[in-house]
């Protein structure tokens, strides 16, 4: 687990499992502050993820990385989704404010990667954002198994793959390729992508990781 894994000069991710999850602080008069689950929106974890280059906001859940010491921010962000950094967004003050227990906002961003298909983002078949369309993953070789997968789950923060399965039935249609010696090597899985993409192929890749439902679901 990461201590302070995300960060720029003002937000960061902490005690996260990969550099783009973990509970959100932003920093004000040069010291630290948690932000309340509750002040959030989908607008302000775009903004968050996009500063942090880590791609679309994935799930937003209070205490999901504990409460931590900081103290909480009295601010509320209200980005408009467009801005390239926090400080960017309008501000609105809640002097005295305070968040429930449990309540302070853990986030993980997708960094272009997701599971789709499924009611949890822990599983369905695996999907790669790459020169700015989201498509499957080909697996035609049938070259991806339990390791592979789980790169895959700990880079969402779903733990650990339980199963992966190769999709022969799937439609045609733009796939990538990716190499999974690579995958297993490394965290940023888009820099797997092959450079002969995209082809099509029928074939897919789905995994169910070990993490568990019931997060709030940002993607959609």
């Amino acid at each position: 687990m990461c201590v302070c894994c995300g960060s720029t000069d003002s937000v960061r991710l902490v005690h996260g499992s990969s550099r783009c999850s973990g509970r959100l602080e932003v920093r004000s008069d040069q010291s630290w502050s948690s932000v309340c689950e509750e002040d959030l929106d989908l607008n302000d974890t775009q903004v968050v993820c996009r500063e942090l280059g880590c791609g679309a906001p994935g799930l937003l859940q209070g205490g999901l990385y504990g409460e931590g010491e900081a103290p909480v921010w009295t601010s509320e962000l209200q980005c408009e989704g467009n801005e390239s950094v926090v400080l960017d967004c309008r501000r609105s003050s809640s002097a005295g404010k305070t968040c429930s227990p449990g309540t302070a906002a853990g986030l993980t961003c997708t960094g272009g990667v997701r599971l789709v298909g499924q009611p949890s983002h822990c599983a369905g078949t695996v999907e790669i954002q790459h020169q700015g369309h989201w498509r499957p993953v080909e697996d035609f070789n049938k070259r991806w198994d339990l390791k592979s997968g789980s790169a895959v789950c700990q880079y969402l923060d779903c733990g650990s793959a339980v199963s992966v399965n190769t999709t022969d039935d799937s439609p045609d249609r733009p796939v990538w390729w990716v190499s999974v010696p690579c995958v297993k090597l490394t965290s940023g899985l888009r820099d797997c992508v092959g450079l002969d993409v995209p082809s099509n192929r029928s074939s897919g890749v789905d995994v169910v990781c070990s993490g568990t439902n019931g997060h709030k679901l940002c993607l959609n």
